[in-house]
Protein backbone atom coordinates (compact mmCIF):
# COMPACT_ATOMS: atom_id res chain seq x y z
CA UNK A 1 0.00 0.00 0.00
CA UNK A 2 2.55 2.44 -1.37
CA UNK A 3 2.08 6.11 -0.15
CA UNK A 4 3.98 9.26 -0.72
CA UNK A 5 3.50 12.09 0.06
CA UNK A 6 2.04 15.28 -2.32
CA UNK A 7 -0.69 15.54 -4.46
CA UNK A 8 -0.58 14.20 -7.90
CA UNK A 9 0.88 10.50 -8.82
CA UNK A 10 3.88 11.39 -6.35
CA UNK A 11 1.29 11.58 -3.54
CA UNK A 12 -0.25 8.33 -5.26
CA UNK A 13 -3.74 10.39 -4.62
CA UNK A 14 -5.66 11.28 -7.92
CA UNK A 15 -4.57 12.31 -11.47
CA UNK A 16 -6.26 14.86 -12.89
CA UNK A 17 -6.10 14.48 -16.88
CA UNK A 18 -5.84 18.16 -17.61
CA UNK A 19 -2.96 18.68 -14.34
CA UNK A 20 -0.67 16.28 -15.45
CA UNK A 21 2.24 14.43 -13.62
CA UNK A 22 5.33 15.19 -12.23
CA UNK A 23 6.62 11.76 -12.23
CA UNK A 24 7.70 9.81 -15.42
CA UNK A 25 4.82 7.61 -17.26
CA UNK A 26 3.38 5.51 -20.00
CA UNK A 27 0.35 6.14 -21.13
CA UNK A 28 -2.21 3.54 -21.44
CA UNK A 29 -4.67 3.68 -24.60
CA UNK A 30 -8.52 2.78 -24.53
CA UNK A 31 -8.35 1.14 -28.01
CA UNK A 32 -11.58 -0.61 -27.89
CA UNK A 33 -13.97 1.51 -25.69
CA UNK A 34 -17.68 0.91 -24.46
CA UNK A 35 -19.83 2.66 -22.17
CA UNK A 36 -20.90 0.73 -18.92
CA UNK A 37 -25.14 1.29 -18.94
CA UNK A 38 -26.28 3.19 -16.28
CA UNK A 39 -29.71 2.95 -14.06
CA UNK A 40 -29.47 4.80 -10.92
CA UNK A 41 -30.88 2.99 -7.78
CA UNK A 42 -30.70 4.83 -4.26
CA UNK A 43 -28.32 3.18 -1.78
CA UNK A 44 -30.16 3.01 1.46
CA UNK A 45 -28.42 1.42 4.21
CA UNK A 46 -27.01 1.41 7.29
CA UNK A 47 -23.71 1.07 7.37
CA UNK A 48 -22.32 -0.80 11.16
CA UNK A 49 -18.70 -0.65 12.76
CA UNK A 50 -17.03 1.15 15.70
CA UNK A 51 -19.95 0.92 18.25
CA UNK A 52 -22.20 2.41 16.18
CA UNK A 53 -24.38 2.16 12.36
CA UNK A 54 -24.22 5.90 10.44
CA UNK A 55 -26.27 6.28 7.58
CA UNK A 56 -24.62 5.52 3.61
CA UNK A 57 -23.82 9.43 3.31
CA UNK A 58 -22.09 10.06 6.49
CA UNK A 59 -20.36 6.45 5.39
CA UNK A 60 -19.26 7.75 2.79
CA UNK A 61 -17.95 11.52 4.03
CA UNK A 62 -16.96 10.00 7.31
CA UNK A 63 -14.19 7.48 4.95
CA UNK A 64 -12.91 10.82 3.27
CA UNK A 65 -13.98 9.29 -0.07
CA UNK A 66 -13.37 10.87 -3.62
CA UNK A 67 -15.54 8.57 -5.60
CA UNK A 68 -18.06 5.86 -4.96
CA UNK A 69 -19.08 3.99 -7.78
CA UNK A 70 -21.52 0.95 -7.95
CA UNK A 71 -21.99 -1.51 -10.49
CA UNK A 72 -24.37 -4.41 -10.37
CA UNK A 73 -24.47 -7.18 -13.44
CA UNK A 74 -22.68 -4.75 -15.62
CA UNK A 75 -24.88 -1.51 -15.31
CA UNK A 76 -24.05 1.35 -13.06
CA UNK A 77 -26.74 1.97 -10.44
CA UNK A 78 -24.51 4.46 -8.30
CA UNK A 79 -22.23 6.94 -9.45
CA UNK A 80 -20.96 10.26 -6.79
CA UNK A 81 -17.68 11.98 -6.71
CA UNK A 82 -16.43 14.60 -4.52
CA UNK A 83 -16.52 18.36 -5.35
CA UNK A 84 -14.22 19.28 -8.22
CA UNK A 85 -13.06 16.02 -9.43
CA UNK A 86 -15.53 13.70 -11.94
CA UNK A 87 -16.14 10.76 -14.48
CA UNK A 88 -13.19 12.48 -16.83
CA UNK A 89 -10.58 12.33 -13.66
CA UNK A 90 -7.79 9.11 -13.28
CA UNK A 91 -7.60 8.06 -9.45
CA UNK A 92 -3.99 6.74 -8.59
CA UNK A 93 -5.06 2.91 -7.30
CA UNK A 94 -1.84 2.76 -5.37
CA UNK A 95 -1.89 -0.80 -4.36
CA UNK A 96 -5.18 -1.69 -6.49
CA UNK A 97 -2.14 -1.40 -9.18
CA UNK A 98 -1.45 -5.17 -7.91
CA UNK A 99 -4.99 -6.56 -8.62
CA UNK A 100 -4.62 -5.26 -12.33
CA UNK A 101 -0.71 -6.80 -11.94
CA UNK A 102 -2.64 -10.43 -10.87
CA UNK A 103 -4.58 -10.28 -14.10
CA UNK A 104 -1.62 -9.58 -16.43
CA UNK A 105 0.10 -12.47 -14.36
CA UNK A 106 -3.15 -14.75 -14.80
CA UNK A 107 -3.01 -13.78 -18.40
CA UNK A 108 0.41 -15.39 -19.05
CA UNK A 109 -0.34 -18.22 -16.79
CA UNK A 110 -3.12 -18.96 -18.96
CA UNK A 111 -1.18 -18.75 -22.47
CA UNK A 112 1.63 -21.33 -21.09
CA UNK A 113 4.43 -19.09 -20.52
CA UNK A 114 4.59 -18.38 -17.20
CA UNK A 115 3.82 -21.54 -14.36
CA UNK A 116 2.97 -20.76 -10.72
CA UNK A 117 6.14 -23.08 -9.82
CA UNK A 118 8.40 -21.63 -11.87
CA UNK A 119 11.56 -20.60 -10.40
CA UNK A 120 12.10 -16.73 -10.05
CA UNK A 121 15.94 -16.82 -10.89
CA UNK A 122 15.14 -19.20 -14.05
CA UNK A 123 13.26 -16.27 -15.63
CA UNK A 124 15.35 -13.13 -13.87
CA UNK A 125 19.24 -14.92 -13.66
CA UNK A 126 20.23 -11.48 -11.99
CA UNK A 127 18.32 -12.30 -8.72
CA UNK A 128 20.16 -15.14 -8.48
CA UNK A 129 22.46 -14.65 -4.85
CA UNK A 130 19.29 -12.69 -3.78
CA UNK A 131 16.43 -13.02 -1.33
CA UNK A 132 14.58 -14.23 -3.90
CA UNK A 133 17.07 -17.53 -4.79
CA UNK A 134 14.78 -20.07 -3.58
CA UNK A 135 11.49 -18.32 -4.42
CA UNK A 136 8.61 -19.10 -7.18
CA UNK A 137 6.04 -17.47 -8.65
CA UNK A 138 3.14 -18.49 -6.15
CA UNK A 139 5.58 -16.81 -3.27
CA UNK A 140 5.59 -13.56 -5.31
CA UNK A 141 1.64 -13.63 -5.60
CA UNK A 142 0.98 -14.54 -1.93
CA UNK A 143 4.22 -12.35 -0.63
CA UNK A 144 5.24 -15.49 1.29
CA UNK A 145 8.63 -15.08 0.00
CA UNK A 146 10.06 -14.60 3.40
CA UNK A 147 11.99 -11.57 2.14
CA UNK A 148 14.03 -9.19 4.65
CA UNK A 149 11.43 -6.08 3.79
CA UNK A 150 9.48 -4.33 5.91
CA UNK A 151 6.50 -2.16 3.83
CA UNK A 152 6.72 1.23 6.16
CA UNK A 153 6.54 3.89 3.87
CA UNK A 154 6.56 6.68 7.06
CA UNK A 155 10.12 5.53 7.62
CA UNK A 156 12.14 7.18 4.94
CA UNK A 157 15.06 4.33 5.21
CA UNK A 158 13.16 1.84 4.37
CA UNK A 159 13.40 -0.26 1.32
CA UNK A 160 9.67 0.10 0.58
CA UNK A 161 10.36 4.38 0.81
CA UNK A 162 13.81 3.56 -1.09
CA UNK A 163 11.84 2.18 -4.15
CA UNK A 164 9.39 4.27 -4.19
CA UNK A 165 12.10 7.17 -4.19
CA UNK A 166 13.66 5.45 -7.31
CA UNK A 167 10.34 6.59 -9.24
CA UNK A 168 9.41 10.00 -7.69
CA UNK A 169 12.93 10.89 -8.44
CA UNK A 170 13.16 8.79 -11.70
CA UNK A 171 16.79 7.38 -10.85
CA UNK A 172 16.14 4.00 -13.34
CA UNK A 173 17.07 1.93 -10.73
CA UNK A 174 14.66 -0.05 -8.97
CA UNK A 175 15.62 -3.09 -10.51
CA UNK A 176 18.65 -2.46 -9.01
CA UNK A 177 17.36 -1.98 -5.41
CA UNK A 178 15.03 -5.22 -5.83
CA UNK A 179 19.03 -6.75 -6.53
CA UNK A 180 20.44 -5.76 -3.08
CA UNK A 181 16.85 -7.55 -1.17
CA UNK A 182 18.25 -10.41 1.00
CA UNK A 183 16.61 -13.41 2.56
CA UNK A 184 15.04 -13.65 5.98
CA UNK A 185 12.58 -16.99 6.16
CA UNK A 186 12.38 -19.30 4.25
CA UNK A 187 9.76 -19.22 1.35
CA UNK A 188 6.59 -20.43 1.84
CA UNK A 189 6.21 -20.15 5.59
CA UNK A 190 5.03 -16.78 5.91
CA UNK A 191 3.51 -13.22 4.95
CA UNK A 192 4.60 -10.36 5.07
CA UNK A 193 3.11 -7.31 2.96
CA UNK A 194 5.78 -6.16 0.26
CA UNK A 195 5.73 -3.74 -2.51
CA UNK A 196 9.00 -5.48 -4.03
CA UNK A 197 7.45 -8.84 -4.52
CA UNK A 198 5.16 -6.91 -6.92
CA UNK A 199 8.20 -5.44 -8.13
CA UNK A 200 9.75 -8.85 -9.11
CA UNK A 201 6.24 -10.75 -10.13
CA UNK A 202 6.06 -7.84 -12.56
CA UNK A 203 10.24 -8.89 -13.74
CA UNK A 204 9.05 -12.49 -14.03
CA UNK A 205 5.96 -12.03 -15.69
CA UNK A 206 8.10 -9.33 -18.30
CA UNK A 207 10.91 -12.14 -19.02
CA UNK A 208 8.23 -14.91 -19.51
CA UNK A 209 6.18 -13.03 -22.39
CA UNK A 210 8.45 -10.63 -23.55
CA UNK A 211 5.66 -7.73 -22.94
CA UNK A 212 6.80 -4.40 -20.17
CA UNK A 213 4.23 -3.45 -17.69
CA UNK A 214 2.20 -1.08 -20.15
CA UNK A 215 2.20 -2.73 -23.18
CA UNK A 216 0.48 -6.03 -21.16
CA UNK A 217 -2.06 -3.80 -19.46
CA UNK A 218 -2.80 -1.87 -22.80
CA UNK A 219 -4.10 -5.29 -24.37
CA UNK A 220 -6.10 -6.06 -20.95
CA UNK A 221 -7.84 -2.60 -21.56
CA UNK A 222 -8.57 -3.23 -24.82
CA UNK A 223 -9.95 -6.78 -23.89
CA UNK A 224 -11.61 -4.83 -20.62
CA UNK A 225 -13.48 -2.03 -23.11
CA UNK A 226 -11.83 0.26 -21.15
CA UNK A 227 -13.38 3.71 -21.52
CA UNK A 228 -10.55 6.43 -21.06
CA UNK A 229 -6.45 6.36 -21.48
CA UNK A 230 -4.70 5.22 -18.07
CA UNK A 231 -1.43 6.04 -16.66
CA UNK A 232 1.57 3.68 -15.40
CA UNK A 233 4.30 5.77 -13.62
CA UNK A 234 7.55 4.40 -14.28
CA UNK A 235 11.43 4.86 -12.64
CA UNK A 236 12.68 6.59 -15.57
CA UNK A 237 10.58 8.06 -19.22
CA UNK A 238 10.16 4.28 -20.82
CA UNK A 239 11.99 2.79 -18.10
CA UNK A 240 9.90 0.53 -15.47
CA UNK A 241 6.76 0.59 -14.49
CA UNK A 242 5.90 0.74 -10.83
CA UNK A 243 3.73 -2.77 -11.48
CA UNK A 244 2.70 -2.75 -7.83
CA UNK A 245 1.20 0.84 -7.23
CA UNK A 246 1.59 3.39 -9.91
CA UNK A 247 -1.36 2.67 -12.22
CA UNK A 248 -3.91 5.63 -12.01
CA UNK A 249 -7.55 5.03 -14.08
CA UNK A 250 -11.00 6.50 -14.13
CA UNK A 251 -13.22 5.27 -11.47
CA UNK A 252 -15.69 3.44 -14.00
CA UNK A 253 -12.44 1.85 -15.52
CA UNK A 254 -11.25 0.72 -12.20
CA UNK A 255 -14.77 -1.32 -12.05
CA UNK A 256 -13.96 -3.37 -15.46
CA UNK A 257 -10.82 -4.73 -13.68
CA UNK A 258 -13.04 -5.87 -10.26
CA UNK A 259 -15.44 -7.48 -12.63
CA UNK A 260 -13.06 -9.06 -14.36
CA UNK A 261 -12.34 -10.69 -11.22
CA UNK A 262 -16.38 -12.02 -10.68
CA UNK A 263 -15.91 -14.95 -13.44
CA UNK A 264 -13.08 -14.17 -15.77
CA UNK A 265 -15.44 -12.78 -18.72
CA UNK A 266 -16.62 -9.33 -20.65
CA UNK A 267 -19.81 -9.47 -22.15
CA UNK A 268 -19.37 -13.12 -21.93
CA UNK A 269 -16.16 -13.52 -23.82
CA UNK A 270 -13.17 -15.20 -21.86
CA UNK A 271 -10.81 -12.81 -20.73
CA UNK A 272 -9.14 -14.65 -17.87
CA UNK A 273 -9.73 -19.05 -17.05
CA UNK A 274 -12.45 -19.11 -14.52
CA UNK A 275 -10.06 -21.39 -12.77
CA UNK A 276 -7.32 -18.74 -12.07
CA UNK A 277 -9.81 -16.28 -11.10
CA UNK A 278 -10.94 -18.88 -8.31
CA UNK A 279 -7.84 -19.72 -7.52
CA UNK A 280 -6.25 -16.29 -6.85
CA UNK A 281 -9.56 -15.43 -4.91
CA UNK A 282 -8.97 -17.70 -2.46
CA UNK A 283 -6.35 -18.03 0.33
CA UNK A 284 -3.86 -20.98 -0.41
CA UNK A 285 -2.67 -21.48 3.00
CA UNK A 286 -4.31 -20.94 6.83
CA UNK A 287 -1.88 -18.03 7.72
CA UNK A 288 -3.40 -16.51 4.61
CA UNK A 289 -7.19 -16.92 5.28
CA UNK A 290 -9.34 -13.41 6.73
CA UNK A 291 -8.47 -12.50 10.20
CA UNK A 292 -5.18 -14.41 9.83
CA UNK A 293 -3.00 -11.39 8.66
CA UNK A 294 -1.24 -9.37 11.37
CA UNK A 295 -4.06 -6.94 12.54
CA UNK A 296 -1.63 -3.56 11.61
CA UNK A 297 -3.07 -4.56 7.88
CA UNK A 298 -6.48 -5.77 8.36
CA UNK A 299 -8.60 -8.48 10.60
CA UNK A 300 -11.26 -8.16 7.68
CA UNK A 301 -9.68 -9.59 5.07
CA UNK A 302 -7.24 -13.01 3.87
CA UNK A 303 -4.80 -12.46 0.94
CA UNK A 304 -4.76 -14.80 -2.10
CA UNK A 305 -2.94 -14.05 -5.12
CA UNK A 306 -2.65 -9.95 -5.37
CA UNK A 307 -6.14 -9.87 -4.53
CA UNK A 308 -7.36 -9.48 -1.03
CA UNK A 309 -10.24 -12.21 -0.15
CA UNK A 310 -13.29 -11.52 2.99
CA UNK A 311 -14.11 -15.00 3.00
CA UNK A 312 -12.47 -18.22 2.86
CA UNK A 313 -13.92 -19.40 -0.49
CA UNK A 314 -12.70 -16.29 -1.97
CA UNK A 315 -16.45 -15.39 -3.21
CA UNK A 316 -15.93 -11.60 -2.08
CA UNK A 317 -12.54 -10.16 -2.48
CA UNK A 318 -11.18 -6.49 -3.52
CA UNK A 319 -8.26 -4.73 -4.41
CA UNK A 320 -6.76 -2.51 -1.58
CA UNK A 321 -4.25 0.70 -2.04
CA UNK A 322 -3.25 2.87 0.21
CA UNK A 323 -5.31 6.03 1.20
CA UNK A 324 -8.70 4.40 1.07
CA UNK A 325 -8.51 2.67 -2.84
CA UNK A 326 -11.04 -0.34 -2.97
CA UNK A 327 -12.21 -2.09 -5.96
CA UNK A 328 -14.76 -4.55 -4.51
CA UNK A 329 -16.28 -7.73 -6.15
CA UNK A 330 -19.26 -9.70 -4.38
CA UNK A 331 -18.71 -12.48 -7.32
CA UNK A 332 -21.99 -14.23 -6.24
CA UNK A 333 -24.20 -11.50 -6.80
CA UNK A 334 -22.23 -10.09 -9.38
CA UNK A 335 -21.85 -6.72 -8.16
CA UNK A 336 -18.81 -4.18 -7.54
CA UNK A 337 -18.18 -1.21 -5.57
CA UNK A 338 -15.61 1.11 -6.27
CA UNK A 339 -14.36 3.36 -3.47
CA UNK A 340 -11.27 5.90 -3.82
CA UNK A 341 -10.52 7.99 -0.74
CA UNK A 342 -7.49 10.44 0.56
CA UNK A 343 -7.72 9.55 4.20
CA UNK A 344 -4.97 10.72 6.83
CA UNK A 345 -1.87 8.40 6.30
CA UNK A 346 0.30 9.75 8.91
CA UNK A 347 -1.32 8.52 12.09
CA UNK A 348 -1.27 4.69 11.70
CA UNK A 349 -4.40 4.23 14.05
CA UNK A 350 -6.60 6.95 11.82
CA UNK A 351 -5.37 4.86 8.52
CA UNK A 352 -6.56 1.45 10.58
CA UNK A 353 -9.78 2.75 11.59
CA UNK A 354 -10.86 3.92 8.28
CA UNK A 355 -9.76 0.84 6.17
CA UNK A 356 -11.53 -1.17 9.03
CA UNK A 357 -14.57 0.84 8.42
CA UNK A 358 -14.51 0.54 4.60
CA UNK A 359 -14.01 -3.13 4.74
CA UNK A 360 -17.08 -3.92 6.99
CA UNK A 361 -19.04 -0.92 4.95
CA UNK A 362 -18.05 -2.59 0.81
CA UNK A 363 -19.96 -6.08 1.26
CA UNK A 364 -23.12 -3.50 2.86
CA UNK A 365 -23.47 -1.55 -0.07
CA UNK A 366 -22.79 -4.59 -2.33
CA UNK A 367 -25.81 -6.51 -1.12
CA UNK A 368 -28.29 -3.38 -0.44
CA UNK A 369 -27.58 -2.86 -4.26
CA UNK A 370 -28.51 -6.40 -5.11
CA UNK A 371 -31.41 -6.01 -3.03
CA UNK A 372 -32.52 -3.04 -4.93
CA UNK A 373 -32.34 -5.36 -8.08
CA UNK A 374 -34.42 -7.46 -6.51
CA UNK A 375 -37.14 -5.45 -5.06
CA UNK A 376 -37.18 -3.83 -8.68
CA UNK A 377 -37.96 -7.16 -10.47
CA UNK A 378 -40.54 -7.79 -7.70
CA UNK A 379 -42.22 -4.49 -8.72
CA UNK A 380 -42.22 -5.08 -12.31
Amino acid sequence: MAEGATPGISGLRFVNPQRGSGWAHESVPATRPSRLSSETRRIDVDIPGQGRTRPFDEWVVETHSTSLLVVDRGTVVHEWYADGLGRSDRFLGASMTKSALAHLVGRAVGAGALGLDSAVVDHVPELAGSGYHGCTVEHLLTMTTGVDWVEDHRDPTSLASRLLRCFAQATGDSRDLLRSVRPQHRPGTRFAYNTGDSQVLDWVRERATGEVYAAALDELWRDLGCESEAVVATDRPGGVALAGGGLAATTRDWARVAMLQVDGAVDGAKVLDAAWVDRSSAPSQSFLRPGRLPSSITSHAGFGFHWWPLDEAGRRVTADGSRGQFAYADRDRDVVVVKTSQWPYDDWLADRSHRDLSYLGLPVVASAAADARADRKQEA
